[in-house]
This record gives structure tokens, sequence and C-alpha cells, in this order.
């Protein structure tokens, strides 16, 4: 029992004797820090705090002693003490993301146990030798590749290291890693290494799952040999000197899930073997001198997720296959040499989530209208191209789109109102095309719009700058020489005075005589001030012709009518134009809305608000709910209301008619946006016409009743 007692008292001093060297070890370590803007090792000098409660420091439940030392992203900066060698049962070293510097001490070459080392994202330095043994000078010891097998992770990326022979020779390295058997993820991303990369790289432990050799001056072609490492899910060789052509081999790495090989000199085709990479999820291929057309086999990349192949040389045209890859999130064909038509099996990628890219090439003909299911894209570019045809108002329905540039093609017609009603549209850009008409509206109305391009078309109308163009210049606007307005370095609009003050009062005067006249009298015979005007009528049984033995003069009708529409019979409330309500300018557009809204009560007899009230809708709306199919009830009721009984079934027909015309005309007047109504030119024609049928209709066959009785 003594000497069980003993063993333990024993076994306790070492302990309390090993946890408190590797406190002194680490405080040496602390030593060495110059800068700790965090404050993240203030516990370190408390006495009251255990080591193994130390920021940063994890501490092994079976020996007690420190195995983990983490101080990853915390801005620390200084050298890497020696001290640190000392932690012998240290599995983990993590001072990535800080501002060390000098060069990392022999002694980390002692810590057998080390599993993960990552030095990544500092401002170390020094050579990485090729031999065994002793090193001086701060270089990084193959000791640390030797000695310790349980070794798994290595990050040394973004640090100053240079390889060997003079910065030329990787082979060295590579053959001291052949022996890290337990090796998963090699990181040398973003230092200045050379040289060419080692066939010996084929060498590597077969568990290696991640390679990043990115972001150096590597050249030379891709050792096929690379495709031994069988096991690798992520291979990263872009922006190095790489070139030559994609090796076949590589296809045979059937795990790889990302594939990085961008801003390199590769050329060649792109191997159709990549569509036997069924794990294939991100292939990067772009800022290469790639050249002949793009594989069909793509189709079979099921999980293909974004795919890059821009800068390239690439011809021919957009497989439509690729409509197969259904999970694309990503794809930038831009700046190649593509030609024909977009696919409507790739427009309609509706999985398509951050963008499309296919601008800088040589596309033709139309927008597909398949392009409208890609309702959760955030980016749309399809510049300089040689695309034609309208721009689709489907466009509207990509409701996630923030970017959308269709500049530098041949686009005709007019810009949809559709595209300035997208909710998170921040960026367009319509510059360079053929596009007329006026800009819509809903673009000046859009809370979200931040940059704006309309120039080199031939856009007309008057343009302000309030709302989302008020930050806009004439740099926006150039090259359309039928803009005038507000924006500084425009031409001023010229106010035709005759047409505002003089035509359009005849206009709305002539349609108002049409309307009178046409349901003034039903109206005056239910009004209270009303007296009895006769109107009635004999036929000729022979030739069918109707005689009038008591006519009101029309100017009469007219006058007694409009003061009982005044005074007495309709109500202006919800007359006006709904941009005035939000505090814009009167424009004729809002005479247009006004005009539609008081067609619309005359037709159905009823008040705006008692729709409002009523049906919970404007009488826009309520009348367009009934619009086409549902027209008859309110037809019947105006039939009920304006026309006499006795009329024949003949004129019956011809009123249906007219009546349905008018509620048309009223819906149109009414639309919502203002640029999409008709003008009062053409309300006037329209209301001309009309007049025309009624004053001529067909001849009527001589089995009509010839008992025909009108209102005027």
């Amino acid at each position: 029992m003594f000497d069980f007692l003993c063993l333990m008292i024993h076994l306790l001093t070492v302990s309390n004797a090993r946890i408190l060297q590797d406190r002194a070890s680490l405080l040496s370590f602390m030593a060495g820090i110059e800068a700790d803007p965090q404050n993240v090792l203030a516990n370190w000098n408390s006495s009251a705090v255990h080591v193994c409660e130390w920021s940063g420091v994890k501490c092994s439940n079976n020996s007690g002693r420190v195995e983990e030392l983490v101080l990853s992203g915390m801005s620390l900066r200084g050298t890497i003490s020696p001290s640190l060698g000392n932690l012998s049962y240290l599995t983990i070293l993590d001072l990535s993301e800080n501002f060390f510097h000098g060069k990392i001490p022999m002694e980390i070459g002692s810590l057998f146990e080390l599993k993960q080392l990552s030095l990544s994202s500092n401002l170390l330095e020094g050579k990485i030798p090729s031999q065994m043994g002793k090193l001086n000078d701060g270089e990084l010891p193959t000791e640390i590749v030797h000695k310790t097998p349980q070794l798994q992770f290595l990050y040394l990326s973004y640090n100053n290291f240079e390889s060997h022979d003079y910065n030329t020779n990787l082979e060295p390295f590579f053959a001291s890693l052949a022996n890290s058997s337990n090796l998963q993820e090699l990181e040398l991303a973003g230092n200045n290494l050379r040289g060419e990369i080692p066939p010996i790289i084929g060498n590597l432990s077969t568990k290696l799952a991640q390679l990043h050799l990115d972001d150096n001056q590597l050249y030379g072609p891709i050792p096929p040999d690379i495709s031994n490492l069988v096991n690798l899910t992520l291979l990263n060789l872009s922006s190095n000197l790489l070139n030559g052509s994609i090796p076949q081999e590589l296809c045979r790495l059937r795990r790889l899930e990302r594939l990085y090989l961008t801003n390199n000199s590769l050329s060649g085709e792109i191997p159709s073997a990549f569509g036997d990479m069924p794990h294939l999820g991100l292939l990067d291929l772009s800022r290469n001198d790639l050249s002949g057309s793009i594989p069909d086999s793509f189709a079979n990349l099921s999980q293909l997720r974004r795919l890059l192949l821009y800068e390239n040389e690439l011809s021919g045209t957009i497989p439509p296959s690729l409509g197969k890859c259904i999970n694309l999130e990503i794809l930038d064909l831009s700046y190649n040499k593509i030609s024909g038509m977009i696919p409507s099996e790739v427009a309609g990628l509706g999985s398509l989530k951050l963008y499309l890219n296919f601008s800088s090439n040589q596309l033709q003909g139309p927008i597909p209208l398949e392009l409208s299911k890609m309702d959760m894209v955030l980016a749309i570019d399809l510049s300089l191209n040689n695309l034609s045809g309208a721009i689709p108002s489907q466009l509207g329905s990509c409701i996630a789109l923030e970017y959308l540039n269709l500049s530098g093609n041949s686009f005709q017609g007019p810009l949809p109102v559709t595209v300035g009603r997208l909710p998170y549209l921040k960026v367009l850009d319509v510059s360079s095309n053929q596009l007329n008409g006026q800009i819509p509206i809903s673009l000046q109305a859009s809370s979200t719009l931040k940059q704006l391009n309309f120039s080199f078309n031939n856009f007309s109308g008057n343009i302000s700058d309030k709302g989302a163009f008020s930050s806009l210049t004439i740099s926006s606007f150039l090259g359309n020489k039928g803009l005038c307005g507000s924006i500084k370095g425009m031409q001023h609009c010229h106010k035709k005075r005759g047409y505002q003050h003089i035509i359009l009062p005849i206009l709305l005067s002539v349609c108002a005589l049409i309307l009178l006249c046409i349901f003034g009298y039903s109206l005056l015979r239910k009004s209270k001030i009303r007296r009895p005007l006769e109107i009635f009528a004999t036929a000729d049984s022979e030739d069918g012709e109707r005689e009038q033995k008591e006519l009101s003069p029309s100017f009469v009708i007219f006058f007694v009518s409009f003061l009982y529409f005044q005074t007495e019979h309709f109500e202006f409330t919800g007359f006006h134009d709904a941009e005035y309500g939000m505090g814009k300018r009167a424009s004729t557009h809002g005479d247009v809305y006004s005009f539609g809204i008081l067609l619309l009560e005359i037709v159905t007899g009823k008040r705006p608000t008692d729709v409002l009230l009523h049906e919970g809708s404007c009488l826009h709306e309520w009348v367009k709910s009934h619009f086409p199919h549902n027209l008859e009830p309110i037809v019947e009721q105006a039939l009920l209301s304006y026309i006499v009984p006795a009329t024949s079934a003949y004129y019956s027909k011809l009123w249906h008619d007219i009546i349905i015309e008018l509620v048309e005309l009223g819906l149109m007047c009414t639309q919502y946006a203002p640029s999409t109504r008709p003008t009062m030119l053409d309300v006037a024609q329209e209301m001309g016409r009309l007049k025309q049928y009624l004053s001529s209709p067909p001849s009527l066959g001589h089995d009509e009743d010839s008992s025909k009785v009108f209102i005027f």
C-alpha cells in the first residue's frame, strides 16, 4: 500500500513537472509576441488560470499535457519561438492568418505527434530543404516530414517560401513528403515557388484529398502522374504559368469534385473525358488559350454547379445538352468566339442562382423566352454579341435579378416596362442597341436601381432628373437624339403650348360630346332637372327608313347633360391618375386616365368609391376581373340603362358590340403604366370610329323589325 502511494505521488509529481514544462514553453512563446491587439493572451500571465484554460490551449484528457495550440486569425505579430518544440504531445499547431515573420525554428521537427501544421497567411520565409538532418538559417526542416508519420494536414500557403536550387526545383521537397503516408491535405499556395511540377508528385500519399499549388510561378506542363492521386477531391493549379494541353489522364480522377486550372497558358481542346467524372461540381478552365468547341459530354455531369470557360479561344455553338446540367448555378462562357443562337434548353436552366454570362461572343438571334424561367439568377450578361429582335417582357419574371447587361447588340423595339419592375435590379445597361420609344417610367420609379445606361439608341421623350435618374449624368443618355429633359447637359424640351392649351381641350371636348350624345338621353331621363323630351320614330314598312318626329338639337343635349354630369350624376372622386397621388407631375397620361375612369363609370353605372368600399378594389381592377368572359352582366345592365326597350334584336346586338368596345377603351385608358395608355388623339379617333359606325350601321334585311327607337 505504501509503495502504491509512493508511486502515485511520483506520477503526480512527474505529471505536474511536465505540465509546468509545457507552461514554461508557452510563456517563452508569448515572449516572442510583439503585438497582441485583441488581448488574446491576456490570461496567460494569470497564476489563477490553469495552463489548460489559457486561450487557444487545449490539453489531453489522458496525459494532461498540451495537445493543441490554435491561435488562428488573432492578428498576432512576432516570431515563432523554438520553445514550441518542447510541447512533445502537441498534435495541432495552428498559427495561420497572423503576422509572424522570420523563419520556422528547426525545433518544430521534434514534434513527433504532430498531425496538423498550419502556418498559412503569415510573413514567414526560408527555403524548403532537400536533405535530412539538422538545419540552420531558419529553413523548414524535413524532420517534420520524416519524423512525423502522423502528419495529415500541412498548410504553408501565403508566405514567402522558396523551392530549391535558387527557387527552380520542387522535386526534393515532394520527395521528402512521400514518406508522409497519412497526408490528406497539402497547401503551398501563394508563395514564390518556381519550377515545374515534378512527376514525383504522383508518389504522394494516396490518401491525399486536397492539393493547393495555386498562385505561384510554376511553369511547364501538368504531369500526367498526378492522376495517381486517386482520392483527390480538390486540385488547384490556377494562377501559374502552366502550358501545354490538359492531359487526358487528369480525367481519371473520378473522385474529383473541384478542379481549378484558371489563369494559365493551357492550349488545345477541352478533353471530352471530363464527362466521365461523375462527382465534378466545379470546373474552372477560364483565362487560358483553349480552343475547339464545348464538349457535349458535359451533359453527363449531373453534379456540375459551376462551369467557368471564359477568356479562351473556344468556337462553335453552345451545346443544347448543357441544359441537362440541372444543378448548374453559374455558367460563364464570355470572351470566346462562340456563335449561333442561345439554345432554349440552356436558357431554361431554372437552377442558375448566381449568374449567366455569354458576353463578348458572336451569338445571334433573339433572346429565348425560356430565359424567364431563371427566377433565382442574380446576374445576366449578354452584352457584345449580335443578338437581335425585341427584348422580351418575360424578363420581368427573373425576380431575383440584380444585374442585367444587354448592351452592344441589335435589339429593337421598346424597352419593356416589366424590366423596371424587377424588385432587386441595381444595374441595367441597354446601350448601343436600336431600341426606340420612351424610357419606361417604371425605371425612374425603381428604388433599387443605381447604375443605368441607355446611350446610343433611338429613345425619345422627356427625361426627368427625379427618382432613380437623379444620380445619372448625360453619359447615360448619349446618342439618343429624341431625348430631352432636365438632366445636366441634355437639351431642354420645347413646350408645345399650342397642342397643350388648344388641341387637347378640343379633343377632350369632341370626345365628351360624342360620349354625351351617345348616353346623354338616358341619363337626362333619370336626372332630377330633366324635362320631357319625346323621341320617337315611325317606320315605313317598305324601305325601313326612320323618321324622328321630334329632335332636340345636339348642343342642347350636350349642354344640359354636361351640367347634369357636373352637378348631379357623377362623382369625380378617384378620377385622377395614380401617379398624382405619389407626388408626380400632371401629364396628358393622367388626362387619359381620368377619361378612362369616366368612361368605365358611365358604362358600368358604378362610382369608383362604390367599388372601393364594396368590392375592395379600384374600378379598373373590378372591370378587368370581368373582362373578357364575364362582361355579359355589365353589358346587359348598360343596355337596360341606356337603350330604349323597343329596340330590335339587331340594334341590341349593335349596341352590345359598342358597349364592349367602350369597356375595352376604358381599360386601355386606365392601365397602371402611363406609357402603355393611348394618347388623347388615339382616343378621339376611336370614338370617331364608333360614332361613324352608329351613324352608318350595316344595311338591314327586309325581314328586320322596322320599328326602331334610338337615343339620338
